[in-house]
């Protein structure tokens, strides 16, 4: 072999282990970690039109910019992933990353959960507001932690009432009535003035049920009334728009088992987005307050409002059906009421 020969093969095999030692230095396991993660949003409500389903969009696009495209999110409206009432479980399991979720609708499993829809107990949105660092909101965070649930956004939404019959003002109104109300607890307080409750009846699912005539009257969010266009079945229609003794506590929720699974830095950026994303919340509620009545009247329907003393009647039935039914379930329940009513 010619002296040139020998130096070329020498060069060829002075690059090969260079390349083989640089290629071995690369940690494999570390790039893959820094590849991006896709998460699942679930939701039941109409794409684009209905602001939980932008809540959810605007909140995957800020975590995917604050990570630096390391997290990536899919939002599935309308239960197109999973029908509505299997999403807590889903969740819980590990098997759904997230869900823009109606507490409430988890009672059945997490009996603590009912306390998100408890009747006359929430009057405002900043009295719901400020459950989140109050003894109330922190049982709640660790109950649901222990189920597998961690709490990313604070939501809550006032309410009304949609009929096909007379208008629902006070308690007696709702004698007689074959009405949906959204929660055990809001049930129970509808069933002890005499109300005919029609339990287990996801939002999504009311239009069909008023329309069939399972049901009279519907009790849901001022959003849920319009996206799902109770105003075309209904005559007559009670606003959230002054007073309101339906507030529902509506989370953006995620597994715990997924959420542990991220690093700490991820953790945190999904925290901080998702506290972020309350104030867009109730801005929108409160709108939706004010746009339901516009709705339901451009539809024909009469549309009524509320004053303190209706609310206080509601309250009163409450307090003795409600609220005691909840408080006596466990010592958990009761310590959440005796926090929740000092918040005022």
């Amino acid at each position: 072999m010619s002296d040139s020969n020998k130096v070329s093969q020498l060069r060829r095999q002075l690059l090969l282990g260079a390349a083989v030692t640089s290629v071995s230095s690369y940690n494999f396991s570390s790039l893959a970690l820094a590849s991006p993660r896709g998460l699942k949003i679930s939701h039941q409500f109409p794409s684009g039109t209905d602001f939980r389903d932008r809540l959810c969009k605007k909140f995957g696009e800020e975590v995917k910019k604050r990570s630096q495209g390391e997290l990536t999110f899919e939002v599935y409206p309308q239960s197109s992933l999973m029908k509505t009432n299997a999403q807590f479980s889903a969740l819980r399991k590990g098997a759904l990353d997230l869900s823009f979720y109606p507490l409430p609708y988890a009672g059945g499993e997490v009996v603590e959960a009912n306390i998100g829809l408890m009747p006359a107990l929430v009057s405002s949105y900043d009295q719901g507001a400020r459950w989140k660092n109050a003894e109330v909101g922190k049982l709640l965070t660790k109950v649901l932690e222990e189920k597998g649930i961690i709490m990313v956004s604070w939501v809550w939404q006032a309410g009304g009432v949609a009929t096909r019959s007379g208008p629902i003002i006070l308690p007696d109104d709702i004698k007689g009535v074959k009405v949906r109300g959204g929660s055990r607890e809001f049930d129970a307080m509808l069933k002890a003035a005499g109300g005919s409750v029609m339990t287990s009846i996801p939002s999504n699912e009311v239009y069909q049920a008023m329309q069939t005539g399972s049901i009279e009257a519907a009790y849901t969010s001022s959003a849920s009334l319009m996206s799902f266009k109770l105003a075309e079945l209904s005559k007559n229609f009670t606003s959230a728009k002054n007073k309101s003794y339906w507030y529902m506590l509506e989370p953006l929720m995620m597994s715990k088992s997924i959420f542990d699974s991220l690093p700490k830095n991820q953790r945190d950026i999904i925290m901080a987005v998702g506290s972020d994303m309350e104030k867009f919340g109730t801005e929108q509620a409160k709108l939706d307050d004010i746009d339901a009545s516009i709705a339901f009247a451009k539809a024909s329907n009469k549309v009524f409002e509320l004053d303190s003393s209706a609310v206080d009647k509601w309250k009163a039935v409450a307090q003795k059906s409600a609220w005691k039914e909840f408080s006596e379930r466990n010592e958990t329940c009761a310590a959440m009421m005796r926090s929740a009513e000092k918040i005022s």
